[in-house]
């Protein structure tokens, strides 16, 4: 799993690529979990990640609560459609705005 963080128009975005699942999640969680902090602005961009596990579910609500705990905004981007159907089924994506594209889901955490 290869995880990259950048800034962009106030917006943290983590690029993720690979598989979320129980082996990657921790090292995941140790990279964004100091990036939470009050009322900041994530965009999560999962185009490259081509599988979650029920572990990776677990991760992305964790970093939901805690970004809701802190009074933040967290969006995912480019879901490709294998991990669209699993979060949709699980009904996870209720928990998340999914946008297509990063450039989108900025302008809608910068609204």
């Amino acid at each position: 799993m290869e995880i990259k963080t950048r800034e962009e128009h106030g917006v943290i975005i983590v690029s993720l690529s690979g598989e979320l699942q129980r082996q990657t999640a921790p090292g995941i969680q140790k990279k964004i979990l100091p990036l939470i902090a009050p009322d900041c602005k994530i965009l999560l961009d999962l185009q490259e990640v081509s599988y979650i596990s029920s572990a990776g579910l677990r991760l992305l609500l964790l970093f939901y609560r805690q970004i809701e705990e802190q009074h933040g905004h967290v969006v995912l981007t480019g879901l490709q459609e294998m991990v669209k159907d699993t979060m949709s089924i699980t009904g996870f994506l209720e928990f998340f705005t999914a946008y297509n594209t990063v450039a989108d889901g900025i302008a809608a955490l910068n609204q």
